[in-house]
């Protein structure tokens, strides 16, 4: 090739040409097996040279250029062309799951998604901890993210519902039967004597907003018929099921209070808390004392989950325990029985109320409980419903999410158009629009209902309890934690720094996760059904 005359400026450049393709075959282009690489700097002298004359960019003569021709044959160069074509075919999520599997960190991040229990969001921490003793500065432990896949760690994202992680669902209800089973029969630092305290198992419902579709042979039989003032029939002789989609609607949408019933469940804390207090003070009445004094001669210990029914409406199941001033450790006073709590419970039921704020547009509402009640004793001789079914009640409606149900939508609504979008019923649909426009009165302001409008205005939790009803969450997971072996070291410090990063997995990582669910729950199935022919491991 004849040199090149003259010198080039920057000018004579274009430094923002696109350079020619790699094809597969060269040694640095992705599609190249490792094998016919270069990996070791013995293998660069073995390989075939080349020599070629290269013009200087400056200007000056060519200079030679060496070389090194691959070992890489067309056959080889066609294989790996037949096989990204193959991979190009495959739907995204199964090119990603091959992707993460091929990763040389694949069996470490196995590792953490199944410690994670195939959690479908799990959270992304990057950070570090040390532990060192407190009194010789020794490092007993150290971890550092940098070691991980992508430098990250996956914990648990914990959600309740069912509908968005069902294996941290499941491990929420079994958290939540411990918890409410150790304030029945004792246990997780609860002594044993609580079988024997007064102890009710309460339901409490909203009241009636509007006439609705239930379940049975007739709904709503009139001998009479007639209609309301927006023309529609006051009763309904179809047999509905359960499945029957029309259970839980109102007969007639334009009689129907969606505006009270979606201030009922704003209130609808409140007044449970109102509720608890009156009880305290009818038991104190009636055992002749000053309402003030009830402190100083016993305490009324509860837990409580918050359920929706098919009308959408939130009603209440609860265990409550009366024991002495001390809690759990303490025996109630003599006067302290189940017929008195009981008696306590319904008068209480029926007096208490909650104002509401008033509103020019909607008034001033009082709101009640509703007048379907039931109040069962807990007998620890097993007359009644018991105790291990009470948990598992509990335990049951806790993973429940508002979609679930068919109530509103488990995440939250930001604009008008999201309630559009939310595949709800009409009649939840409306309530939700309800919720909404009450939202942007200012007398209302408080109540944030535009935040909980995917909840219908309710805006407690699912699950309450006292303080001295029993243990803690907490609890529960640092007992967890410590049966797996991670152990707390006496006058130790621990220096932690964490930092979010991110949730949840890619299509392909979700594939892998969600088969890791699948297996851990169909292990746990097996060992259950071994327990029960009494060959397993307990």
């Amino acid at each position: 090739m004849p040199a090149l005359q003259g010198r080039r400026g920057p000018e004579d450049l274009d430094r923002t040409a696109t350079p020619l393709p790699r094809l597969p075959g060269h040694r640095k282009h992705p599609l190249t097996p490792l094998a016919h690489r270069p990996s070791k700097r013995g293998d660069l002298h073995d390989r075939p040279r080349a020599t070629h004359h290269h013009p200087c960019r400056c200007g000056g003569p060519p200079r030679k250029v060496t070389t090194i021709t691959p070992d890489f044959t067309p056959a080889d160069r066609r294989a790996v062309l037949d096989r990204a074509a193959r991979l190009r075919q495959l739907p995204e999520t199964d090119r990603d799951a091959i992707r993460i599997a091929q990763d040389p960190h694949f069996s470490r991040w196995l590792e953490q998604v199944t410690a994670t229990g195939g959690c479908a969001h799990p959270v992304h921490l990057s950070g570090a901890t040390t532990t060192v003793d407190g009194t010789t500065g020794e490092i007993i432990r150290q971890y550092d993210t940098r070691d991980e896949p992508g430098e990250r760690l996956l914990v648990r994202c914990r959600n309740r519902r069912a509908t968005v992680c069902a294996p941290c669902s499941r491990l929420h209800a079994g958290d939540t039967f411990h918890l409410v089973r150790a304030g029945l029969i004792g246990g997780k630092n609860v002594p044993t004597t609580v079988r024997n305290r007064p102890r009710l198992f309460v339901t409490l419902t909203a009241p009636s907003f509007g006439p609705v579709h239930r379940i049975g042979e007739r709904c709503r039989p009139r001998r009479s018929g007639g209609t309301c003032e927006h023309g529609r029939s006051l009763g309904c002789g179809t047999g509905h099921t359960a499945n029957d989609p029309l259970v839980g609607q109102p007969l007639c949408p334009d009689c129907y209070d969606y505006t009270g019933h979606v201030l009922w469940h704003a209130h609808a804390s409140k007044l449970w808390d109102r509720f608890v207090i009156d009880v305290r003070r009818r038991l104190a009445s009636s055992a002749g004392l000053v309402q003030s004094r009830f402190a100083h001669h016993a305490r009324l210990s509860f837990a409580r989950v918050a359920e929706y029914q098919k009308r959408a409406a939130v009603h209440v199941h609860a265990v409550v325990r009366l024991d002495g001033p001390d809690g759990p450790t303490d025996e109630p006073p003599p006067w302290g029985t189940a017929d008195r709590l009981t008696a306590a419970v319904h008068a209480s039921a029926g007096r208490v109320l909650v104002r509401t704020p008033y509103s020019r547009a909607v008034g001033e509402l009082h709101l009640r409980w509703g007048a379907q009640l039931d109040v069962r004793p807990l007998y620890a001789d097993g007359d009644g419903p018991s105790d291990d079914a009470v948990a598992a009640y509990v335990a049951k409606y806790v993973t429940k999410g508002a979609s679930e149900t068919g109530a509103g939508a488990d995440h939250k609504v930001t604009t008008w158009n999201d309630i559009n979008a939310v595949p709800v019923s009409g009649h939840v649909r409306t309530l939700m629009r309800t919720c909404w426009r009450l939202g942007g009165l200012p007398e209302y302001a408080p109540l944030h209902l535009r935040t909980w409008t995917h909840t219908l205005g309710y805006r407690g939790h699912i699950l309450t309890k006292s303080r001295a009803y029993s243990t803690t969450y907490a609890a529960l997971r640092a007992e967890r934690a410590h049966h797996v072996g991670h152990t707390d070291t006496p006058e130790a410090i621990t220096d932690a720094h964490w930092r979010y990063v991110g949730s949840g997995h890619t299509l392909g990582a979700a594939l892998i996760a969600a088969g890791i669910a699948e297996d851990l729950a169909e292990c746990r199935r097996l060992s259950a059904d071994a327990r029960q022919r009494g060959g397993g491991p307990r």
